[in-house]
């Protein structure tokens, strides 16, 4: 069984790097999942960044994501959330639906918000983007490529090249990523 995966609301905002993990998930590599809230945040977020975007776009987004990625909604979490203890309180949310889901890794750029000796315990790794795509390259880097390749041909509003594919994702978080991509090209 593919090990998994629970996605802070910080790596799903960039819609680069959203579409390339939920295509990641999609090829089976491993099993991601979120929350309800967790999406809340998310479109709070772009909502409050990109004021150009209507609410229905984002639900549009937001309802597209769970038809991609099945069983991706971890529930009956929060009687975990009172009992769990971390630098931000408002985390404790993801810590409980990774508990809850059976994730090893949650994903997020908040690593300090998740310290290692409170995940421990639960069998739990926090990654950024950016080291969680790393491990994704090391277990299967023609199906990381393929991916990449796939996001780049359905882009058509604008039209990117796998190049600039790269570019924007190394800007988003995904630096060492992109160069091992690159150098494997």
């Amino acid at each position: 069984m593919a090990f998994g995966a629970t996605f802070d609301a910080c790596v799903l905002h960039p819609a680069g790097l959203r579409d390339l993990l939920i295509r990641l998930a999609m090829t089976g590599l491993f099993r991601a999942r979120w929350t309800d809230e967790i999406l809340d945040e998310m479109v709070d977020s772009v909502a409050r960044r990109r004021p150009d975007l209507h609410l229905s776009q984002l639900e549009q987004t937001r309802h597209n994501m769970c038809k991609a990625v099945p069983d991706c909604l971890t529930t009956g979490y929060h009687n975990l959330i009172p009992g769990l203890r971390l630098p931000d309180p408002n985390d404790r949310h993801v810590l409980a639906a990774a508990i809850r889901a059976g994730t090893e890794v949650i994903v997020t750029e908040n690593l300090s918000d998740f310290p290692s000796a409170v995940l421990a315990p639960y069998d739990i790794e926090a990654q950024s983007p950016d080291t969680f795509v790393l491990h994704l390259i090391d277990l299967a880097p023609e199906t990381v490529l393929d991916t990449v390749n796939a996001q780049a041909s359905a882009l058509t509003n604008p039209p990117m090249t796998v190049d600039e594919v790269l570019n924007h994702l190394a800007r988003t978080g995904l630096p060492r990523s992109v160069a091992n991509l690159r150098s494997q090209t």
